[in-house]
């Protein structure tokens, strides 16, 4: 039987917390024989990560596959898991996160229904919350106001998205032949992929469906997260290079035929940059401007239409302001944006 749905894990020496993520997704679908879940261990080799998985494995032969890599990345074990999909649509889910009973069982049921009436989705969207280790509080991040509910729609039906409000990997659900055909390049031993994996095939999902539900709980706070505001600053040369992977993806304005979506790319890619912008200049790498500029001058090389947009615009201006002010008040920004959103 093809199954409906694979949910990837990609684990790196995630044995303290790997149970919880693989239970999550088994108990919220009821151990069905549909579901498929493949844990990739990325070359884990300080904990007991490996033989975990082989023991998922040999519990629920059925529904869990391990799968051992040379350790990789992030990116590579995404892909490894994609490649090994059995299922008609995939998810990916971390292994410090996990998802919630209710709203993935009626993620399960939705493709499931997708599957039997024979109605061709490309992808889901669902809602994920932020899990805030450090003062135990939640943020849910939706899109009610943003979406059509109740039917598949395209890009053309889209809405405004707010600057904290855009699709992460966390809110995604592809078909896995979708995926397979975006080609996506996920440089090896790179963190910040997601932003590649949720941008490069959105323009080859031409059927989309909202589920309002919170299926995804991201565990945020830990001090060795690569979101973690001390471990991005000393990652910056990650996110150049995941930078210049969605630069040279696409002329935006050239390649992208649907206006919401066009917009949305390019608003999304704008905040790439300037996330580059600002930790760029909140490195102590002696030579992170000059590797920034670098990163300006190669987009206004390749598309001057997409440079004037992110360099230009208001979120450019503001993050690029010059001088010694100019980079203390980018940063006063930057951290005002952080308290109000709690992104990291």
């Amino acid at each position: 039987m093809k199954k409906t749905v694979t949910f990837g894990i990609p684990c790196y020496n995630s044995a303290a917390y790997m149970d919880h993520c693989v239970s999550s997704i088994l108990e919220g679908t009821g151990y069905a024989d549909d579901v498929q879940i493949i844990i990739v261990d990325d070359g884990s080799t300080k904990d007991e990560t490996p033989a975990k998985a082989d023991e998922w494995e040999a519990r629920y032969p059925s529904i869990v596959k391990a799968v051992h890599q040379e350790n990789g990345g992030h990116g590579a074990a995404v892909m490894q898991a994609v490649s090994h999909a059995e299922g008609v649509y995939f998810k990916n889910i971390d292994s410090d996160d996990w998802v919630d009973a209710d709203a993935v069982r009626e993620l399960l049921e939705t493709l499931r229904r997708f599957i039997s009436l024979g109605e061709r989705v490309d992808l889901v969207i669902t809602n994920y919350v932020y899990e805030h280790v450090e003062d135990d509080t939640r943020n849910v991040v939706d899109y009610r106001h943003v979406l059509p509910r109740g039917r598949v729609f395209d890009w053309s039906d889209i809405g405004h998205f707010m600057m904290w409000q855009y699709l992460l990997m966390h809110a995604l659900t592809y078909r896995v032949d979708v995926l397979r055909a975006a080609n996506l390049q996920m440089p090896p031993h790179t963190f910040y992929v997601d932003n590649i994996y949720a941008y490069v095939p959105f323009p080859k999902c031409h059927s989309i469906y909202y589920l309002d539900a919170d299926v995804y709980r991201y565990f945020i706070g830990r001090e060795d997260q690569s979101v973690n505001d001390r471990v991005l600053t000393s990652r910056i040369d990650h996110y150049w290079r995941v930078a210049r992977i969605m630069m040279h993806a696409y002329h935006v304005y050239d390649e992208i035929g649907v206006a919401k979506l066009r917009s949305y790319m390019m608003n999304y890619f704008t905040i790439i940059m300037a996330i580059c912008s600002v930790f760029s200049k909140k490195s102590d790498r002696p030579d992170a401007m000059d590797e920034l500029q670098k990163l300006w001058d190669e987009l206004k090389a390749y598309d001057r239409r997409m440079y004037r947009r992110a360099r230009h615009g208001v979120v450019g201006l503001a993050t690029n302001l010059p001088g010694t002010v100019g980079r203390a008040l980018t940063l006063a920004g930057y951290r005002a944006a952080q308290k109000l959103v709690k992104f990291n």
